[in-house]
């Protein structure tokens, strides 16, 4: 088997629990992938950017958890725009059946294994 593909997360921390419920996913013994967050209660504490940064570098692509509370999360805008300036593979997942925001930039999809599967099948 290929080496796991290493796949950032960002997400609104309203959103927590479906990162959770994604990260499930990469569980399962023949997962070829393992997700990594770097979810924190203050955002902005030192070097978190740092930080992220260097995840992100090591990451071999970013997967964004859309939805209306997007549009208002500081850090995870500075995460997309972050995963774009290295240069990673994007792809957005709207985490609500009814909620389609959108945002500039990421090309979103609903959420389904086989979209998942897809996007990381592309790294």
């Amino acid at each position: 088997m290929a080496d796991k593909k290493i796949v950032f997360i960002a997400f609104a921390m309203e959103d927590e629990r479906q990162r959770d419920f994604l990260k499930g996913q990469s569980l399962h013994p023949r997962a070829p992938y393992e997700f990594i967050d770097m979810s924190v209660k203050e955002r902005y504490e030192s070097g978190w950017k740092v930080k992220v940064r260097t995840r992100i570098r090591r990451s071999d692509g970013v997967i964004v958890l859309v939805s209306k509370n997007s549009l208002t999360s500081e850090g995870q805008a500075w995460e997309i725009q972050c995963a774009k300036e290295e240069g990673k593979p994007v792809r957005g997942i709207w985490v609500y059946k009814d909620d389609r925001t959108t945002l500039s930039g990421v090309n979103t999809v609903t959420w389904t294994d086989a979209n998942v599967a897809a996007f990381i099948d592309s790294l």
